[in-house]
């Protein structure tokens, strides 16, 4: 089914296309709608023969083929608890071969939930998890059921970057005892890399890659193999950082926002050994999926950052040093975008959770 869409450039021109027309900075693209009738959709994971798989937050985890969707058995037990449940979903680098996908999701656990990390094999026909094991649950201490990040990114080393927020409780993104507040860096057994930056020093735990992000809920990597995410701010400070290791991101020291009540957060905008965002927005934007875009159908596009907002509906298309927003592709598809991928094919794929739609955007 195709739909009209717009798009805003911030030139301020605009105007609504033909049904099945998208006219954007690059040119007409198509929209066309995948699944519709979604409750809370949350992540998707195309797989290579184009059909895919798609989280809804209540615990649900479907498998979609010719615009049909059908639950899969197996998924693990969910907290879905305010913004927990059953959350990204990516699909191995070799799952031609392995038929492994990664899952993180709001794990039970006394006194509240923690972000975890399954991986399991999918059956041929799609209708069932095997194997299902969690690789790493993050350490007990969240009771809310706020910030648990939550993306999963695979390396092309096959190690695993994991984001997870500080679940509302603000001085656990400097404290790098536990896992609130960071990036960590699996490997796809669990197990912790040698070459993580605090291997060895006592009271940090092994798995942390980076620290001081209050709630990253995009991840991507850009063609340098580097990693991207996007982050909730509070009032204001909505981020892009570009994720090195061992580097501290500020939260709550520093930030370009101010609390709910209007109050100064921590000691300002920047401070002596915490990192800069590349971006952020001030009136926040409630950003969430996050690609770097490979340029495959649209050149003109390639090395840009694609973010979707949940706050002011649209997708956000960033590039340049510095990183800027250069472009808003909006319309009624556009509501609540919640996770924003690229195909194999080079389309690129987004979850309306407004329309409870995933669409397909190509050339």
């Amino acid at each position: 089914m195709l739909k009209a869409f717009a798009i805003l450039a911030l030139t301020g021109s605009a105007g609504l296309v033909s049904a099945d027309v998208l006219e954007t900075s690059a040119g007409p693209a198509s929209i066309t709608s995948m699944v519709d009738g979604l409750d809370t959709p949350w992540a998707i994971g195309v797989l290579p023969d184009g059909s895919f798989l798609v989280t809804e937050r209540e615990g649900q985890l479907l498998f979609v083929t010719d615009g049909q969707a059908k639950p899969v058995k197996g998924a693990p037990k969910v907290a879905a608890k305010g913004q927990g449940g059953l959350l990204d979903v990516t699909v191995a680098r070799n799952f031609a071969q392995t038929r492994e996908i990664f899952l993180t999701f709001a794990k039970p656990q006394r006194g509240g939930a923690g972000t975890a990390v399954a991986v399991a094999r999918l059956s041929e026909n799609g209708n069932r998890l095997t194997n299902l094991r969690v690789i790493f649950e993050a350490n007990p201490g969240g009771s809310t059921g706020r910030h648990f990040g939550s993306r999963v990114v695979e390396a092309a080393d096959g190690t695993l970057f994991v984001t997870i927020g500080d679940r509302g409780d603000r001085p656990l993104a400097q404290d790098r005892s536990n896992h609130m507040g960071t990036v960590i860096r699996i490997n796809r057994d669990g197990t912790v890399p040698a070459d993580n930056p605090f291997i060895g020093q006592s009271e940090i735990r092994p798995e942390i890659w980076s620290f001081g992000h209050r709630n990253p809920q995009g991840a991507g990597l850009d063609a340098r193999g580097r990693l991207w995410v996007s982050e909730h701010g509070a009032r204001g400070g909505d981020e892009v950082n570009l994720v090195q290791p061992g580097l501290n991101y500020g939260w709550p020291v520093i930030s370009y926002g101010v609390h709910y009540s209007g109050e100064k957060i921590g000691e300002g905008s920047a401070k002596e050994g915490m990192e800069q965002p590349q971006h952020y927005w001030d009136p926040s934007i409630a950003p969430s999926g996050l690609m770097v875009y490979s340029g495959k159908l649209w050149p003109e596009w390639e090395g840009d950052v694609f973010v979707g907002s949940l706050k002011f509906d649209y997708i956000s298309r960033l590039e340049g040093a510095p990183l800027r927003e250069v472009e808003k592709i909006t319309g009624p598809e556009t509501e609540r975008v919640r996770d924003i991928v690229e195909a194999p094919d080079g389309a690129i794929w987004f979850i309306s959770v407004g329309q409870g739609e995933v669409y397909r955007m190509a050339r």
